[in-house]
């Protein structure tokens, strides 16, 4: 039986001697106590040494795999072949089954195999000559550290937890530096208040007060290295009629020490800063592009990592940063937010306010291709990130030009627009709104005020029943006798001065008519109601009520 056995080094093949002592697996380890008694067991049959660390990465990344590489093929080929009727004894079963289909080898694998090459490995240095311990442990340590490179895809130039620390710090700094500089221009200002209406940088404040000292040496200081000549000159007659309180010169000092931090600390942010362009440019150079180093390195920290941001899709790229307002939106069933730390991209910030939905959504996607490219692909350059730039960049151009092209038919000719009219109504000045008063007379005749009355407000009524009357006199007057019409033309004369008196009487005529009909229906539902009642009443009853009833009617024929 032959086993393989792979080192740091190279391939070993041993050839089992007692192949009878493999049958008792408990005490199997008793016989590789000491290197004698392991070379009465197993002896090495040929060793085929790795050039370099590249070969034995190649090697053990294919065992891990599963795969037969190309140096083991050789070695097999050379020696195992040969002895094609023995057993090869295996640590991996799956490797086992490669190497039968290609090499077609009965291979082994048992809980006995396992325990031999746990023997082997212990008495490693004595069954394999020819190599020094030291050089054993170096190729191993190599190979260990290549192994785990490759297996979390790692390089050491590609340091992202760097920028991570990084951009925590910056922001750290940030906001103790605006802590410093606040509690250093309050305090200041109970001494010299108007030098902080003058000078409005932090730093050249700072520094200015850290030259000056106390206010009454502003005439005999020279401060043109830090300020410009108009703000000096402003200076210098401000303290002149300066508000400010005396302070003593422990609180001036103590002031200064204060102003000295806050140089230090933004020196330190600056030095900083260029750090982080310089590590974002090496491990990140297209997603820094897209978006900008500090864009990039936040969008990096708030995932952990460049291999986890690439996981990412762009989606989740865009409204990264925004997960409070994402989820409060899904819970009140809102609107979901259009961008998250993309937002202060360069790109999002020069658009307007309409289209900053559309671009955050462009750029994301784009950002998410950067993204993917430079945490996994070998090159290093940022030409991928420079033409997907270009792209957003004429993408919005051509939203703020508002040149959108049409869906159907070719898509290069523009949609057509009408063109705009400007169509202005000239309003004309209306001078009768100016006066409150009436333009009628007050004094109104008394026919007007007749006319005016709401009891005359129903004239269709009345013109409907005055012709019933007219023609009711034009059929008696046909059947008249002939004579009485000769008479009627005779009197015509007469009749004519008086028919223009008829017309106000007649106009009297229909409201006497009106009161009359109206009494009519009042008695009628009287007299429905009584009926009603009568149903109810006993029969000694309806008696009594039938002669009044009677007596009711007569007096009401009379009255008529």
């Amino acid at each position: 039986m032959l086993v393989l056995f792979e080192t740091a080094a190279g391939y070993a093949i041993f050839k089992v001697l007692d192949e009878q002592k493999l049958q008792q697996v408990d005490n199997l380890w008793k016989e590789f106590e000491t290197p004698e008694k392991a070379n009465k067991v197993v002896k090495l049959k040929y060793f085929e040494k790795f050039q370099d660390t590249t070969e034995a990465l190649a090697a053990a990344t294919a065992l891990v795999e599963g795969k037969l590489g190309k140096s083991l093929k050789k070695v097999l080929k050379k020696v195992v072949a040969k002895d094609a009727h023995e057993q090869l004894a295996i640590t991996d079963a799956k490797l086992g089954g490669v190497i039968k289909e290609k090499l077609n080898l009965s291979c082994v694998h048992s809980p006995a195999v396992a325990e031999l090459m746990r023997g082997i490995r212990n008495q490693m240095e004595g069954l394999i000559t020819g190599l020094p311990p030291r050089e054993i442990s170096a190729m191993s340590l190599g190979l260990a550290h290549s192994l785990s490179r490759y297996k979390l895809k790692f390089s050491p130039d590609k340091v992202d937890t760097m920028i991570v620390q990084a951009i925590s710090l910056l922001d750290d700094l940030d906001k103790e530096l605006n802590n410093y500089i606040m509690r250093c221009r309050e305090w200041y200002g109970w001494h010299f208040p108007e030098l902080g209406k003058i000078i409005t940088d932090n730093l050249a404040y700072c520094k200015t007060v850290r030259k000056i000292g106390d206010r009454t040496n502003v005439a005999i200081t020279d401060l043109s290295d830090v300020l410009p000549e108009e703000t000096e000159a402003e200076v210098k007659l401000a303290v002149e009629i300066s508000m400010g309180t005396e302070v003593s010169e422990e609180d001036i000092t103590n002031i200064m020490h204060l102003c000295d931090q806050v140089i230090e600390i933004s020196e330190y942010r600056t030095q900083l800063y260029d750090y982080l362009k310089n590590r974002m440019m090496a491990i990140a150079p297209n997603l820094t592009v897209m978006v900008g180093e500090l864009v990039g390195a936040r969008l990096i920290s708030h995932a952990g990592s460049l291999l986890n941001l690439a996981k990412h899709p762009a989606s989740t790229v865009q409204i990264l940063g925004a997960e409070k307002a994402l989820f409060r939106a899904l819970k009140t069933r809102r609107d979901t937010p259009k961008y998250g730390l993309i937002y202060h991209a360069s790109l999002v910030g020069q658009t307007t306010a309409k289209n900053k939905g559309k671009i955050s959504r462009t750029l994301a996607a784009k950002t998410a291709l950067a993204i993917r490219y430079d945490a996994l692909g070998e090159d290093t350059n940022a030409e991928m990130g420079l033409e997907n730039r270009a792209k957003l960049e004429a993408r919005l151009r051509q939203l703020e030009e508002k040149g959108i092209r049409r869906i159907s038919g070719s898509g290069k000719a523009l949609a057509r627009a009408d063109k705009y009219q400007h169509k202005s109504d000239v309003k004309v000045y209306d001078p009768s709104g100016d006066s409150t008063l009436p333009s009628v007379s007050k004094k109104r005749k008394i026919e007007e005020v007749e006319e005016d009355r709401p009891v005359e407000a129903k004239p269709k009524k009345i013109k409907k029943e005055a012709p019933t009357e007219e023609t009711e006199a034009a059929a008696e007057a046909q059947t008249e006798t002939p004579k009485k019409k000769k008479k009627k033309k005779k009197h015509q004369q007469e009749e004519e001065p008086a028919a223009e008196e008829e017309p106000a009487v007649k106009e009297e005529e229909p409201a006497v008519e009106e009161t009359t009909e109206k009494k009519k229906k009042k008695k009628e539902k009287k007299r429905a109601a009584e009926e009603e009642l009568e149903a109810t009443v006993s029969p000694t009853e309806e008696t009594t009520e039938k002669k009044k009833k009677k007596k009711k009617k007569v007096k009401e024929e009379e009255d008529e």
